[in-house]
Order: C-alpha cells, then structure tokens, then sequence
C-alpha cells in the first residue's frame, strides 16, 4: 500500500487528534455520488475494507478523499449546441446571436449532464499526529489542495502548513550532481532533469540513462541547474525528489518486500503494510529534511 508520490505538509509533533474525533469530523462530509444536475462532487470515503472513514494502526491515521467528476466535453456540447442554432435559424429566419448561442449551450449543456460519464478518482492522506506529518499520494500540488482544503472544511483550525526547508531544493540537488556525490544514506539513479533559469528555459532530461559526471557538470557551467532527480534511500525506497519538495514515483525495493507481511486476511495485510510504509516513509522524509538544512523557521 506504498503510497506513489508525497506532498509533504507539516503539523505540530504531538498534534492531539485521534481516530475517533477525526472520524466524527468527516462524517458529514463524507461521499455521495453526484445528481443529475452536479458536474462534480468530492467526499470522504473509508481508505480500507473495514468500513470506517480512518483507517489507524501504530497512532497512524489513513483517510481518502474521493471526487466524481462527469465527462461532458466542451466539444460536444458546442457540437449539440450548433445543430439546435441551426434549427432556430431556420424556423425564425435570422442566426442566432452571440448572447442567445450563449445561452444555448448552457441549456444543452444541462440536457446532456445526466447522461454524462463519471469518473471516480480517490486520493489517499496519512497523517502522522506523533510526528507531524501529513503526506497526501498525489502527482500534483493541486490535487493536494484539494484534499488539503477538504481537510480543513472538516476539521476547524487544524494546524496545517507546508513543509519549509533552509536550503533550496534546486540549489542542493545542484550540488549533489556537480559534485558526483549524494549525501549519506542516499544514491542518485539514472533519471534527472536540469533546466536553464533564462529565458530560453532549455532543458535536458536523463531517463534511464547513466550520469556522466563532465556532462553534467557542464550543463551546471552553461547555467542550468536540477530540478528532478532520481534517487535511491538506504537500498530501501527508490524516488524522485523534485524542485518543490514533492516526491514522486516512491517505489519500495526487494528489501522492504521482503518484510511484507504473509497476514491471514487483508485488514491485517493492510495493517502490516501500512506501519511498514509509515515507518520507513517516516524515516526518510527526516533523513531528506536534514540534508536541505533542516526544516525553516517562521
């Protein structure tokens, strides 16, 4: 159940917040499919099997966000749109205006809404109160936003800011290629990217493709510098570090699967594997904190 990418967000160590309180503050915005009439809906929905809207082991609490959104492409509705401003030319001999189109398409839109696909996506969040973490699995900061916005809808005053370190990303992965050298604990693979903060904003992209040290250094002299890098934590936990801290294609190694558990049933699988992930992931979010100097103080 590793979670896939991370956008890291930072609560107080200690943050006092319990399974049952949380399950009692999502409650009332949990899931419901979307009307005939709503384009979107977003909710809580249980993470597991079990039923329950938090999921918790080791302290640790797990929660989704799920979101149905309706396919009713623009194209269409301009398609349906356009035949009906025919038909209305025809039978009062004179085109339809800009303001009347205008209006049109909204009502075509609203006929078609009902019989528009849905697609469900659902968004996991661990929140670490003991810690301070909150990770949500999501490729983009704005789907993080979104759960993020949801979280605090729910949950009043929640003490929620984004992780803030003393050193730049940018600036320390920089270093680490130009140097040919990452820090303890980590190893840099075969994917990066460094990208050239002029105007032109030329970029180049290694995948799956052995650094050269002397190339990448003089990529580093002609002005670009790295803004997604591949890298490897303790032979455990292979990632992508990117230029605003979030974390990416987080994929656990042999070492960690072999730790998974061979539980009877698939709640405590789920368990097993959700204190492994916790715990590892917990770990290595310090170690990183630590090598970009440590987290900023306000």
């Amino acid at each position: 159940m590793f979670f896939k990418n991370a956008q890291v967000y930072r609560l107080p160590a200690g943050y006092d917040m319990t399974a049952e309180r949380l399950i009692e503050l999502l409650a009332p915005q949990a899931f419901r499919p979307a009307t005939s009439a709503e384009l979107t809906t977003s909710g809580w929905i249980a993470p597991t099997k079990d039923g329950a809207l938090v999921h918790t082991v080791n302290k640790q609490l797990l929660i989704a966000l799920q979101t149905e959104k309706k396919l009713l492409p623009a194209s269409v509705v301009t398609q349906v749109a356009k035949a009906k401003a025919e038909e209305m030319e025809e039978q009062q001999g004179f085109p339809v205006g800009r303001k009347a189109m205008k209006e049109l398409k909204e009502r075509v839109a609203d006929e078609l809404l009902p019989r528009a696909f849905s697609i469900i996506t659902a968004v996991r969040t661990w929140i670490d109160p003991v810690n301070g973490w909150l990770v949500v699995d999501a490729a983009s900061p704005s789907k993080a936003d979104d759960v993020v916005k949801m979280l605090l809808k729910a949950v009043d005053r929640m003490p929620l800011e984004s992780l803030r370190v003393q050193r730049s990303p940018v600036a320390v992965m920089t270093g680490w290629l130009d140097a040919d050298e990452a820090p303890a604990g980590f190893t840099i693979d075969q994917d990066t990217e460094l990208r050239a903060t002029g105007e032109s904003r030329a970029a180049v992209r290694y995948v799956k493709h052995s650094l050269d040290p002397d190339d990448i250094r003089r990529h580093i002299a002609a002005g670009k510098q790295c803004t997604r890098l591949a890298m490897t934590w303790n032979d455990k936990i292979s990632l992508v570090l990117t230029e605003s801290l979030a974390i990416k294609s987080i994929k656990p190694l042999d070492v960690i699967r072999e730790g998974e558990s061979a539980a009877r049933d698939d709640i405590e699988r789920f368990d097993s594997d959700m204190m492994l992930m916790t715990a590892e992931m917990g770990l290595l979010l310090a170690d990183l904190v630590g090598e970009l100097g440590g987290e900023a103080k306000a």
